[in-house]
């Protein structure tokens, strides 16, 4: 999935980076796996959904307002910590793999078949070492995803040294399909997390 080659999508894309990161300020950086079918796989944006687009960062579209889990749960995160504008100005959030995956109609992730993870790597080494060229806080890094996104970050990053520090977090997705009972303590360990790099 690659929105950004639709011009429509580009345009909101610049709409929503002009909109919350036309400064000079160092962010710190937060990587989730690659983008879902009905998220950023759509938007371009990670972890924003077409309803978030339009009702949090107030960016009309005309995308199917179908709303994702993972964008769910991070927009309670982002309205927790003061909203969009005030997270943004702290935080940039991508993915290992800003480019995602299908199979048979539905997502797949770069680390669910060997063959795919094993050409997605020197796209993914790529991207990350030029985020690293625009403004991202090099002490440490948010990698969300504690299994295979984590094992795989940190042994990439072993190799490459972008960053002195992984701190991992639940995914969004895991959290909102299996622990959303608890999921207000999720919602405060990734404010913890967060503000503490903040302070």
């Amino acid at each position: 999935m690659n929105p950004y080659q639709d011009e429509y999508t580009f345009g909101l894309c610049q709409q929503f980076y002009t909109q919350y990161y036309s400064d000079h300020q160092p962010r710190k950086l937060l990587l989730g796996i690659n983008p879902g079918r009905f998220g950023s796989g759509v938007t371009g944006i990670s972890f924003t959904d077409p309803v978030k687009l339009e009702t949090i960062c107030h960016i009309p579209n005309r995308f199917d307002k179908r709303a994702e889990l993972s964008a769910d749960f991070v927009y309670k995160v982002i309205e927790a910590f003061g909203g969009p504008t005030l997270f943004y100005q702290h935080f940039f959030i991508s993915a290992l793999s800003p480019l995602g995956f299908l199979k048979d109609g539905k997502n797949i992730n770069y680390y669910d078949d060997g063959r795919l993870q094993k050409i997605a790597t020197p796209f993914i080494i790529q991207s990350v070492s030029q985020m690293m060229e625009i403004g991202i806080r090099k002490h440490n890094v948010y990698c969300i995803g504690e299994g295979k996104n984590f094992a795989f970050f940190s042994a990439l990053n072993k190799k490459h040294q972008w960053f002195e520090e992984i701190i991992s977090l639940p995914h969004p997705r895991f959290i909102m399909q299996y622990k959303r009972k608890s999921i207000h303590t999720y919602i405060d360990l990734y404010l913890k997390l967060l503000s503490e790099e903040v302070c």
